[in-house]
């Protein structure tokens, strides 16, 4: 009975009660550069369920928010002012302090990333945020219900790029309880070794499983007789399904790109009592046809886009909380 009762309240918790989790990924990344707390203020100010973010671990164990486990020449300029050229730059690898002589506020020109975002806003001076000063940024703008969708970044495959999983799991469990946050967070992951972590020594703070089959990304690996990335839980055991995979490995919420995603699985998933939050949905009518089959959540990188289209849909919508990032 306890394990039942456990389980129901992880799945309130990583979705609400009710009505689609609406989540800004990155932040609202088409808006506002990525991972940065102006990004994440433009997404409380148009009004989101969950703030979608990823995180690095530095040097002195200082846990920040960045998509990439190196700093990103795409959106990197150094101490000078110059577009670093070096892709190979470890987070981990460095300080806090060395950290913040980055500037992360503007897209390179004439990159494909400067193409496929060509309305993001700079924000030139802006630096990797800690975790802990989003969630401060939440509070500032008193919006005590906004949850925290937090994803760590470690790959299996370069394990010299970044803390072990247990290192980083830990760090982020320390964190989320220090700041009193388990009910409104959800760690999500490619790398579930450190769902696994998260579900053995915190299991009161809900999981996430990501998965991705596409030629770019592909952590299910269903072609082979294993995956590094799925903590020991293949594909080839379950019958050749995703969601009987994530259920096998004690997940409560499922998290597939939207394009791998068919109304049959979403059917499966619901079946075993699993949440679906398919990620990351931008176009009008991909947004529309999530909504219709009836995902429990949408990651998009364009949260006011998201959120007109569902209350189009006639959806419960959360509030906006403006705040001065």
């Amino acid at each position: 009975m306890r394990r039942i009762l456990l389980a129901a309240a992880l799945l309130m918790a990583a979705g609400g009660a009710a009505g689609l989790d609406l989540q800004g990924h990155r932040g609202a990344r088409g808006l506002l550069p990525e991972n940065t707390l102006p990004a994440f203020a433009r997404a409380l100010a148009i009004g989101v369920t969950t703030l979608e973010l990823d995180t690095a671990l530095t040097r002195d164990g200082v846990i920040v928010v960045s998509h990439d486990t190196t700093l990103n020449p795409d959106i990197t300029r150094g101490p000078g002012g110059g577009w670093i050229t070096r892709a190979d730059l470890a987070i981990h690898a460095l300080s806090w302090q060395e950290l913040q002589a980055y500037d992360v506020g503007r897209i390179r020109p004439q990159t494909a990333y400067a193409q496929r975002f060509s309305a993001q806003q700079p924000v030139d001076g802006a630096r990797i945020p800690r975790l802990a000063a989003v969630f401060d940024l939440a509070r500032r703008a008193g919006n005590n219900s906004v949850r925290f969708n937090i994803e760590t970044k470690i790959s299996p495959e370069q394990p010299q790029l970044t803390a072990s999983p247990e290192v980083f799991a830990r760090a982020l469990i320390r964190l989320v309880r220090a700041e009193n946050l388990e009910s409104r967070v959800t760690i999500q992951s490619f790398d579930w070794r450190t769902l696994q972590i998260v579900q053995r020594e915190a299991p009161q703070i809900a999981t996430v499983y990501l998965s991705a089959q596409q030629p770019w990304l592909d952590n299910i690996r269903a072609r082979d007789v294993s995956s590094p990335w799925t903590a020991g839980f293949h594909i080839t055991r379950y019958g050749g399904s995703v969601p009987r995979t994530v259920k096998a490995a004690g997940g409560a919420v499922w998290s597939p790109h939207f394009g791998d995603l068919t109304r049959e699985q979403l059917r499966e998933a619901h079946q075993l009592g699993l949440k679906v939050i398919a990620w990351t949905v931008n176009d009008d009518a991909d947004i529309v046809r999530m909504i219709d089959w009836g995902v429990d959540g949408i990651i998009s990188d364009y949260p006011d886009r998201l959120r007109r289209l569902a209350a189009g849909r006639g959806l419960a919508l959360p509030p906006a909380t403006p705040v001065t990032p």
